[in-house]
């Protein structure tokens, strides 16, 4: 049986005084001091020092920098908090168009798992199958995972959008949350 993404967390962190040759906290003060020594703000430019400066794997300094910078779901206080930051302020109006799809989701099957990051919300089964990000103040992306799919004009290749996901939709209305894009997305969960 495939472990979920945060029994492979914890399961990296115990691991990772043996594979890294220190525990997590002393890690997370290497990147701590990095941070505010040289500026270091973004997540990839973290992963690269550690990388780079410290010799880490991709894996171990991609760990690290999500709990540097607190931006997994594991390290949220509350998840919740996450998903309201994601549709703060000018994009508070978009609100109503992750309901929707968070709503037709959550209806496909109890083992749906909704997990909120710092920009964007995985929608997972067994894999992830699709994410919500809402990318501008007028339009929230739907990337989907549906390798093989032909794209169509509302269906597009994702492209550089994320490298996670397959294709994207472009929505910019509550009406586009329909039949044809909740489909898309049950087919994607119904092969996760």
């Amino acid at each position: 049986m495939a472990k979920s993404p945060e029994e492979m967390t914890a399961s990296m962190i115990a691991n990772m005084a043996e594979k890294t040759g220190k525990p997590l906290d002393e890690w997370l003060a290497i990147a701590r001091q990095a941070m505010k020594a040289h500026g270091l703000a973004k997540h990839g430019e973290i992963v690269k020092h550690l990388k780079d400066e410290h010799g880490m794997t991709h894996g171990y300094a991609n760990l690290a920098a999500h709990k540097a910078l607190e931006s997994d779901a594991g390290s949220a206080a509350n998840t919740d908090d996450l998903v309201e930051a994601q549709y703060a302020g000018e994009r508070a109006g978009l609100r109503p168009i992750y309901d929707a799809i968070i709503n037709a989701v959550t209806g496909f099957g109890a083992d749906v798992e909704v997990a909120p990051k710092k920009a964007y919300v995985s929608l997972r089964r067994a894999k992830q199958f699709a994410i919500v990000q809402p990318s501008t103040k007028t339009r929230v992306d739907v990337g989907i995972n549906c390798k093989g799919r032909e794209t169509t004009a509302r269906l597009e290749a994702s492209g550089s959008f994320n490298s996670m996901v397959s294709h994207r939709v472009r929505v910019e209305d509550l009406k586009q949350v329909d039949k044809e894009l909740i489909g898309w997305l049950k087919d994607a969960y119904t092969g996760a």
